[in-house]
C-alpha cells in the first residue's frame, strides 16, 4: 500500500472511529433526510442482543443483486456491535432514501460470495473502491485481494409486501 494511501486509510479510519461523525448520518435519515444519500448508503435498525433495543447504523450499500437485495459491509470485522447484532437476531429493518423503512432479513454471504460482491462493487465503482479499500484494510489489520478477503458482507433482502 502506498504512504498516500495508507495516510487515507489512517484518517478515515480515525473518522470512523469519531461516534459523533457515525451518528450524523442517522439524525439525517430519522428526520426523513435519506435522499441526501442517495441510493449509495442505506440504514439499518437491529435490536440489541442483550437489551433488545432498537439500534441504528448507516452502511454503504456494496452489492444489489437482485431487487430488494442489497449487500453491505462491515469495515470493522467481526467486532462490528451491528453485526453480532444481527447475527444474533437477522431480523432487521432497512431504510433508503426518505422511504419508509421496510422488513428485512440479514444473511452472511460466505467468503466466495462476498468476494464476487467485491469484484463487482470494484468494477462498477473503481473510484469509489480505491478509496474504500485502504480504509477497510486499515480497520480490518489485513489485506483484501481479488480472491480473499477478511471483510465481512451482509446480504439484507427487504421483504415482499403481498
Amino acid at each position: 500500500m502506498s504512504s498516500v494511501r495508507a495516510g487515507i486509510g489512517n484518517a478515515a479510519g480515525t473518522l470512523l472511529r469519531t461516534r459523533w461523525v457515525v451518528r450524523a448520518p442517522i439524525v439525517l435519515y430519522r428526520a426523513r433526510l435519506g435522499f441526501m444519500f442517495g441510493r449509495r448508503l442505506l440504514m439499518l435498525e437491529h435490536r440489541g442482543r442483550r437489551t433488545g433495543a432498537r439500534r441504528y447504523v448507516v452502511l454503504e450499500v456494496i452489492d444489489n443483486p437482485a431487487p430488494g437485495q442489497y449487500v453491505v459491509a462491515s469495515g470493522f470485522g467481526f467486532r462490528a456491535q451491528w453485526l453480532r447484532n444481527v447475527q444474533h437476531d437477522p431480523r432487521v429493518r432497512v431504510t433508503i432514501g426518505s422511504h419508509r423503512p421496510k422488513d428485512a432479513t440479514a444473511t452472511l454471504l460466505d467468503r466466495d460470495q462476498g468476494s464476487e460482491a467485491l469484484r463487482r462493487y470494484a468494477e462498477q465503482h473503481p473510484r469509489a473502491w480505491e478509496q474504500l479499500k485502504p480504509i477497510f484494510e486499515q480497520l480490518l489489520g489485513s489485506a483484501i485481494t481479488e480472491t480473499e478477503t477478511a471483510l465481512p458482507l451482509v446480504k439484507l433482502s427487504v421483504e415482499a409486501r403481498e
